[in-house]
């Protein structure tokens, strides 16, 4: 979580789009069979102890008048299974490296307390441990991502946490574990060595990074589970391409599975706008800061090549999103933001880039998943509700796993005081019963766009579209309003031929189905 600066776009791979004003914008997709699997796992999210994530988010304890499976809610378990996610990191963040994963076992009338140094100053009883996320991952039926205490944590103390988790066999952690209440490992596959080791993990050079993983990573072993597990390394601010450079250089290939990036939509680090109560100008840089997501995942991919043509290591965007001032009278380190119509062409526009380069992309996590900074849901008391982000997450979870059709146009130009940006968006995927899903994205916030794609070659003739768009750039999803934007049914296309043509209107999202 760190400043960024805004620089222009660059185009790469199966997204080879250039800018041109012109009426109609033709795309076209292309049925290529070396095209990239769309990992599930670009859908992923993220809960860190901060704010009212974890606290008055998804937990509220096992004595709680709100229905709840083991002090987990469950409406919250039942929203997320719905939108399919395939993932979900923990226990942060910043938070990651301050935690240390003992103190959240065991009793909970026995667990020590901590200070949440890093979000609001906040007391930690750890009553939320290790237990109850992996139980709790078990009830989503999603993968847990753990990321481990490099910052203050000791070698020992993770390999430790690995076996605790995945060991079946006989030792001092899986005896442990077994005495705690938890008979079968929960055979946890991701784990992030470190978080954010450049900042808040320790303000680590990259080069001395680069020797804390190999020792990290070399004591994580995982003999017993077949594939064994995935060590991630704690990747770059944004734009810093020397950190995947030397990482790339000074880490064995076989010691690594995927390498971070984290970067966030932000106007300005010291002026960051109000979630609702914002400008066309300033969502205008927004969306500027959130596009930049293409020349970063081009670029940190080009280092990447460079060590790994045959691309064995995984890009994972482990935090990405908007970032704008907390909601009036709230804490300011809880980080909660309402979420409105710009949150919801930014998650689409992203989520395209990570379509379109998914050769390199196989992970990403929307920081957060409830109540902070971009989250598809958000509660108070026992109301919860979705967030225009939960309804375009919903509709695009057709990607998943699904083959990705490459596609190529030429975007018309969204202008704001003489700065242009791309004003459409797509990608598109074909899953495994010949189903074809295109996601468009029209960023411009004033004009309707009309664009034309043939689809003759595709061997799909009837088409259904869903939409999520609403009559201002910043409404958005209340507890008295809770579905003043949805998905709703699009009819703004007709199919002529082989020959879709598509009107989409300003700043919405749209996934089209052709069967």
């Amino acid at each position: 979580m760190k400043k960024t600066f805004l620089i222009l776009f660059v185009f790469t791979f199966c997204n080879q789009i250039t800018f041109a004003q012109k009426e109609t914008t033709i795309v076209t997709l292309k049925n290529d069979d070396k095209a990239p699997v769309i990992n599930k796992n670009i859908y992923g999210h993220f809960a860190e102890h901060l704010g009212r994530c974890i606290y008055g988010g998804f937990f509220v304890g096992d004595t709680s008048k709100i229905p709840n499976t083991k002090g987990v809610r469950n409406d919250i378990i039942a929203a997320l299974k719905d939108l399919k996610i395939p993932n979900l990191r923990w226990p942060g963040g910043c938070f990651a490296d301050t935690y240390h994963w003992k103190d959240g076992i065991g009793p909970q009338e026995q667990r020590p307390t901590i200070v949440n140094k890093w979000w609001g100053g906040v007391t930690e009883d750890n009553s939320f441990g290790t237990h109850d996320f992996l139980n709790m991952c078990e009830l989503l039926e999603t993968e847990p991502y753990l990321s481990g205490n490099v910052g203050s944590g000791t070698v020992q103390e993770l390999a430790d946490w690995v076996q605790y988790t995945n060991f079946s066999g006989k030792s001092p952690m899986s005896d442990l574990r077994k005495k705690n209440g938890r008979t079968e490992p929960w055979k946890v596959k991701f784990w992030g060595i470190g978080n954010e080791a450049w900042g808040c993990g320790g303000n680590m050079t990259a080069e001395y990074y680069a020797g804390e993983y190999r020792k990290f990573a070399t004591f994580m072993s995982d003999w017993e589970n077949t594939g064994g597990i995935t060590r991630i390394a704690s990747g770059s601010n944004s734009g810093d391409y020397n950190w995947t450079e030397v990482l790339m250089k000074n880490i064995p290939l076989n010691m690594l599975g995927g390498i971070g990036v984290h970067h966030y939509a932000v106007i300005n680090w010291n002026k960051k706008g109000d979630g609702v109560d914002f400008t066309e100008e300033q969502y205008f840089k927004t969306m500027q800061s959130a596009l930049k997501m293409e020349e970063l995942v081009t670029k940190h991919g080009a280092i990447m090549d460079k060590y790994d043509p045959e691309k064995k290591v995984a890009m994972l965007v482990d935090e990405w999103g908007g970032w704008y001032e907390v909601e009036k009278g709230t804490n300011p380190g809880f980080l909660y933001q309402q979420n409105t119509m710009r949150d919801a062409v930014l998650a689409g526009a992203t989520l395209n880039i990570f379509n379109n380069h998914a050769d390199r992309v196989r992970m990403a996590n929307l920081a957060q998943c409830v109540n902070v900074l971009q989250a598809v849901i958000l509660t108070d008391k026992a109301k919860m509700i979705t967030t225009p982000t939960y309804h375009v997450m919903k509709i695009y979870a057709v990607h998943q796993d699904a083959k990705l059709l490459p596609v190529s146009f030429q975007s018309p130009l969204y202008t704001v005081n003489g700065e242009t940006l791309p004003a459409v968006s797509a990608s598109a995927s074909k899953d495994k019963n010949g189903a074809i899903h295109i996601s468009l994205v029209n960023v411009d916030a004033k004009n309707k766009n009309k664009i034309e794609i043939d689809v003759k070659d595709l061997g799909v003739k009837n088409f259904t579209g869903t939409i999520i768009t609403s009559a201002k750039l910043q409404d958005y999803n209340s507890f008295d309003t809770p579905n003043k934007i949805v998905p709703t049914a699009f009819k703004g296309f007709e199919n002529k031929k082989g020959k879709l043509e598509i009107t989409i209107p300003p700043f919405s999202v749209v996934v089209l189905e052709g069967k």
